[in-house]
């Protein structure tokens, strides 16, 4: 493990709430469940550290806690501000190119979970918890001469202040970026 000074963050940008509000117009007004999130790029990484409130389920009876459905939820949105911010502020070199007019055209079409990943190690409350998800790498991969396409390798996880945890992998396509 390098020294805590080596982890310091590079740059932080804190949540911006115009950008999120934007970022979050897509989903049903009941299905707004980030808060806010903080952007921080250290050694090429960007990730965001987010706060969460799910008040009542979009889709079924109080579980009393966390499921498969909400986490995936809250990571398309911490995913989708990320994403966001990094555009905005020209966080990664693989999104450099890319204006907001860009993300926005891309954010729902062109934005894909490929693989995903949940691992549940306590019950977390869904009221009120944290996440944070990471940009582990980016590639651009153009097989057999077929159009190019993003493919992004992240990390996430979730707490609450009891201890909940969740934690996980995504892998991220982005298509119709030329």
């Amino acid at each position: 493990m390098t020294a805590q000074t080596e982890l310091a963050p590079a740059e932080v940008h804190p949540s911006d709430p115009a950008l999120l509000a934007q970022v979050l117009r897509p989903y049903k007004d009941h299905c707004k469940y980030l808060l806010s999130a903080d952007v921080s790029l250290t050694s090429g990484r960007a990730s965001a550290s987010a706060e969460f409130a799910i008040p009542e389920s979009c889709y079924i009876d109080d579980t009393g806690h966390l499921n498969a459905v909400e986490v995936n939820i809250c990571y398309n949105q911490m995913m989708y501000y990320l994403v966001a911010k990094s555009v905005e502020q020209g966080l990664l070199a693989e999104f450099k190119s890319w204006t907001m007019e860009d993300y926005w055209r891309h954010q729902l079409p062109d934005i894909l979970i490929a693989r995903f990943n949940s691992n549940f190690r306590t019950p977390i409350n869904p009221r009120s918890f944290s996440g944070e998800m990471e940009f582990v790498s980016v590639t651009r991969r153009a097989p057999g001469g077929r159009k190019p396409f993003l493919v992004a390798e992240t990390s996430y996880r979730y707490r609450d202040a009891d201890g909940g945890r969740c934690d996980g992998e995504a892998t991220l396509a982005f298509v119709n970026i030329t």
